[in-house]
């Protein structure tokens, strides 16, 4: 029996979502783990990998066009076999509800060869065979023509880096850096004014929102969907969740230290969000009551620790989720943080890593800021806001001294914690990061 893998719900609270490149073709063989397409949510851009063994029958999804979450979007089967309702390019399924790895049981049905299935496909989207069609246009999907006439690129001056020579969204980001560059680049001495304009390349001015005009001096930048999306979540996070607000400073001076001991010896060099991150989970396993979420009907007791890493990038944030973080050693939260933060920016994070947790950590404090408050990203019940570290006058037995003292502030759901266990958690996190050995035993 052939089954058909329907559009996942990438990230919480999203409704519909675009495969932006598919990573698998007609009659390609593929197992559990294989990558089958780039998707893109109003958030991020993940990769989505297959939970099924077999042979890809049938794609009914066009690259850029958008997907409800639980609609199909591929058939796997064996080879040969028919999947119902497919033809020349419009694709039915057998009604059956979604489960939760996002696939669904079909019957056998007209069609009696992947030939077929894929004669049929041929009629409703192109099969890349090189750098551009017999057009001479170069593959792209709908999602990176947008986005391209947005910056004003001509794709015929593009070389795809995707399968088959397909212009993919990466494709136009270099594209856009590489204008930034010549943009900032130095005209050569003599030049003419007017020809050392033209000389330039400057980004194209951004369309203007419908029934606006944008006053003089005021340039309009059109919104994208991570930034439409930001704004939604966090309006209906601060509008919706009851927060209230726990700050406590913590002196890090044998934190410091210690991180300069082991950053001696260790082949993965550890960061003080490191240490962080570690004082957060094992916090939490200190305190169990701590680590839900709000579930409307029922709270959700989680009963592994996973946190939640803000990561900063262009155009806004995703939250990739580190597991397990309180068994973690500190130096396997560093490679995991690291290669979390890359595909991240590289716009390659899987499904399964921007789900789950209780908690996040946002951190600040690279960019010198020494204490700030951050919202919660529903449905977890905490986040934990940390500035700088800096130097700063402390009472020892009534004796003035100074100390290396961050300020963090815990962010929190009231619906699940209340101030008490909010307190004894901050205590608890508090005092491992001030006795760091706690958290290497």
């Amino acid at each position: 029996m052939a089954t058909v893998v329907r559009m996942p719900e990438v990230l919480a609270g999203t409704t519909e979502a675009a495969i932006t490149t598919w990573l698998v073709a007609l009659g390609q063989e593929i197992v559990v783990g294989t990558a089958l397409a780039e998707i893109e949510t109003d958030k991020a851009l993940v990769e989505y990998a297959s939970e099924v063994d077999g042979t890809v029958l049938h794609l009914f999804a066009d690259e850029g066009a958008p997907v409800a979450v639980g609609d199909p979007i591929v058939a796997v089967g064996a080879p040969g076999e028919a999947v119902e309702g497919v033809s020349s390019g419009d694709a039915a399924v057998v009604s059956a509800p979604a489960s939760s790895s996002g696939a669904a049981t079909l019957a056998p049905a007209a069609l009696s060869s992947a030939a077929g299935i894929a004669s049929a496909v041929s009629e409703s989207r192109p099969t890349p065979g090189g750098p551009g069609d017999p057009l001479g246009r170069p593959f792209s999907s709908p999602l990176v023509r947008r986005l391209a006439k947005e910056r004003d690129i001509d794709l015929a001056t593009i070389t795809g880096t995707g399968p088959n020579g397909r212009i993919v969204r990466r494709d136009i980001e270099s594209a856009v850096a590489e204008e930034r560059s010549v943009s900032t680049r130095t005209v050569a001495p003599g030049a003419e004014p007017a020809a050392a304009a033209a000389s330039v390349a400057t980004p194209a001015p951004a369309a203007p929102v419908s029934g606006a005009v944008a006053p003089d001096g005021v340039e309009e930048v059109p919104l994208t969907s991570i930034r439409r999306a930001i704004a939604r979540r966090l309006t209906e996070s601060k509008s919706s969740v009851p927060h209230f607000y726990l700050v406590a400073d913590a002196r890090v001076d044998e934190l410091l230290a210690l991180r300069r001991q082991v950053n001696a010896v260790a082949d993965v060099k550890v960061s003080v969000n490191d240490f962080v991150l570690k004082a957060v989970g094992v916090a939490l396993r200190a305190l169990p009551e701590a680590n839900a979420t709000w579930g409307e009907t029922v709270l959700h007791r989680h009963l592994t620790v996973d946190v939640a890493v803000a990561v900063a990038i262009e155009g806004g944030l995703v939250t990739p989720v580190v597991r397990n973080v309180d068994r973690l050693t500190v130096s396997e939260i560093s490679s995991t943080v690291q290669d979390l933060v890359e595909r991240a920016r590289a716009g390659r994070l899987k499904q399964h890593e921007l789900e789950g947790g209780a908690f996040s950590v946002s951190n600040l404090g690279m960019y010198g800021c020494q204490e700030f408050s951050a919202i919660l990203n529903p449905p977890q019940a905490g986040i934990l806001a940390v500035g700088a570290a800096r130097q700063a006058p402390v009472v020892n037995d009534g004796e003035l001294a100074v100390a290396t003292v961050m300020t963090v502030t815990l962010s929190a759901d009231h619906r699940v914690i209340d101030g008490a266990l909010a307190a004894r958690w901050l205590a608890a996190f508090v005092e491992r990061i001030e006795n760091p050995m706690m958290l290497l035993i």
